[in-house]
């Protein structure tokens, strides 16, 4: 126990405060640059009205705001559903101390793959499996369990094979998975130069922690989807550093 401008300060206080910083802190890392934290600025801006009116005898606009608020665990709830669903699902699989086990020879084939396909114009969305388990994406599609080599990709892909249609699963250094259903986003509906296979990828990023490239049938451009965000127009050099990146090396 210390003294801190004449207050007493215990382990208990210290341990206090260091817990309630860290789950501060990682909220805010969950949330930032999505629709969430535009939403969580909404809620402060709602708590500044509803003081002011308040201190100044606002008695409607004050009576209004507190039946808002005192619902607002039931609000945060539908407002934020998916992201604490993958909030909660990052927690459970301990996506803040362990990144995704994917040696570098594996990512040099789907790099190689997915620049090939860019050139000969062919669509493919491959699916990088993070901290967070996709079971029930895999289980939806063809199990393969094979080492990912270049080859494999580019003939999963080719344009007259039956599982070209779906997205592939790696999991660490494993192919597990062909023809698998994503769900889609809504974000790039009324966008044409964006179709089923992007809307999916962002669809998974949005549910899951999952790394997805996608190469463009029409455009022959390669784009990588994570935490619902697209970053398109990917060169090789680009592409690599992208995914080295996201998964933590």
């Amino acid at each position: 126990m210390f003294e801190l401008f004449g207050m007493e300060i215990t382990w208990r206080v210290v341990l206090d405060i260091g817990l309630v910083g860290v789950i501060y802190y990682n909220i805010i890392l969950l949330v930032r640059g999505t629709r969430a934290a535009a939403v969580l600025y909404g809620m402060v801006v709602v708590l500044i009205i509803y003081y002011f009116s308040d201190q100044f005898n606002l008695y409607t606009l004050s009576t209004l705001l507190g039946e808002f608020l005192s619902s607002i665990f039931l609000v945060v709830v539908i407002l934020f559903r998916t992201d604490i669903r993958k909030a909660l699902a990052s927690v459970g699989t301990k996506r803040f101390w362990t990144k995704s086990q994917v040696r570098d020879d594996t990512l040099e084939h789907l790099i190689n793959a997915a620049m090939d396909m860019a050139r000969t114009h062919t669509g493919a969305i491959i699916v990088i499996e993070k901290n967070m388990p996709l079971g029930d994406i895999v289980e939806r599609g063809i199990e393969i369990d094979a080492k990912v080599n270049k080859e494999l990709l580019l003939t999963i892909f080719f344009a007259d094979t039956p599982l070209h249609d779906g997205a592939v699963i790696i999991r660490r250094d494993r192919l597990v998975a062909a023809a698998c259903i994503l769900p889609l986003s809504s974000k790039l509906r009324g966008q044409p130069m964006y179709g089923t296979r992007h809307r999916a990828a962002l669809g998974i990023s949005e549910e899951s922690d999952a790394v997805t490239v996608v190469v463009s049938e029409e455009r022959g451009e390669v784009s990588v989807a994570m935490n619902g965000r697209l970053t398109t127009s990917l060169d090789d050099v680009r592409l690599r550093r992208v995914l080295r990146n996201a998964l933590g090396r």
